[in-house]
């Protein structure tokens, strides 16, 4: 795949992924068992917290120096049903360890967040420890539900993560089963909180039964209120990483 389509900040990206893992083999190796922990974190009644371990951003700079480990088990206390664990190094500030470091320690399941351009990043996430990974349609196109059936081959749940109604509709044709819809526009970095719950009630109305997580900008038990009732969770990076104390900013986040 090329991805000189991709524009902005998110194509500059895609594009260092892209050329870390030029030479990497594409072999994915026998095929492991799903136990869709990730998938059954989200499926409980209500409003779950997939909580991110987020050193760094493009749109902020360093954000917090959060030892991994330590910033899981604290969201983990504070009642987050899953965590995410940047591994992208440039902007983001992650690597392989940061994730090692989550897996070896928690009891509930870790997202592999990335931009991922090819199949040895999948089974790298398997490796790791990962129970699931992040599929970005924005990066992939129509190759995601390729991508997908990779995921799926080495044991891994697959967040499908898009923006507006044509991203949603590569998904779903995909056969998606949990669907993030980002509040964040990745070329232009501008967040609108309206993107979410029209995208997710536009993902029901087309009969889609999966899982739906509103992703980016939620930093208050109120803005979350337009995406209760409407999505099964909320991935949340940023203002949790930014707050000195993860266990209770997760906590107090879910408050309704």
């Amino acid at each position: 795949m090329t991805f000189d389509r991709v524009p902005g900040v998110l194509g500059r990206i895609v594009r260092e992924r892209a050329q870390d893992y030029a030479d990497a083999p594409t072999d994915l190796g026998p095929a492991r068992p799903r136990p869709r922990l990730f998938h059954a974190a989200l499926a409980r009644e209500g409003l779950h917290l997939i909580a991110e371990v987020k050193r760094a951003s493009p749109s902020q700079g360093r954000i917090a120096d959060l030892d991994p480990r330590a910033a899981a088990l604290a969201y983990e206390r504070g009642g987050a049903a899953a965590v995410s664990v940047l591994t992208e190094p440039r902007h983001f500030g992650g690597d392989a360890q940061a994730l090692l470091d989550v897996t070896g320690a928690l009891t509930i399941p870790a997202l592999r967040k990335d931009f991922v351009v090819h199949p040895a990043m999948l089974r790298e996430a398997a490796e790791w420890g990962a129970r699931a990974v992040l599929l970005m349609v924005s990066v992939l196109g129509e190759a995601v539900g390729t991508y997908l059936e990779y995921a799926h081959h080495v044991g891994l749940d697959a967040l499908v993560e898009v923006h507006d109604d044509a991203e949603l509709d590569i998904a779903l044709a995909a056969g998606a089963e949990i669907i993030g819809v980002n509040n964040r526009d990745l070329t232009t970095l501008h967040i609108d909180l309206r993107t979410a719950p029209r995208l997710i009630r536009r993902a029901r109305d087309a009969g889609f039964t999966g899982l739906l997580v509103a992703e980016s900008g939620y930093s208050a038990p109120a803005d979350l209120e337009h995406v209760r009732g409407l999505a099964d969770a909320v991935l949340v990076g940023s203002s949790l990483a930014a707050s000195g104390n993860l266990e209770r900013a997760a906590r107090d986040l879910m408050t309704a």
